[in-house]
């Protein structure tokens, strides 16, 4: 028996979207390659290469698995905050340069009319 699923993305500008799905609504901020989606189940944080399928991603927040995740051999403390960093960096420049888009946007429509 299969299961029913909904989702649905809408683009509010480049760099900001609200998805829809059964699960509930949550916000993705960046771009492909690099973005940060907040909704109901925690924090999701991934980085990778665009038309690699090599990503990473990170996520925290209530569902996040770590309590019943199995693994042979735990990422070190250190590792793993240096990977976290490294995400939070990108995910800011992402966010600066969508700001930055979308006020260059926003300036060539007010300095056109």
């Amino acid at each position: 028996m299969g299961n029913f699923r909904f989702y649905r993305r809408v683009s509010i500008f480049p760099g900001l979207s609200v998805n829809l799905s059964k699960s509930g609504p949550s916000l993705t901020v960046g771009m492909r390659g690099a973005h940060v989606t907040v909704g109901s189940k925690g924090i999701r944080k991934t980085i990778g290469i665009p038309g690699t399928g090599i990503y990473y991603t990170s996520h925290s927040g209530y569902y996040s698995g770590a309590h019943s995740a199995h693994v042979e051999q735990p990422i070190s403390d250190s590792r793993q905050t240096t990977a976290h960093s490294i995400a939070q960096m990108i995910m800011l420049m992402c966010l600066i340069g969508a700001v930055a888009f979308a006020i260059a946007i926003v300036g060539s429509v007010a300095g056109g009319k």
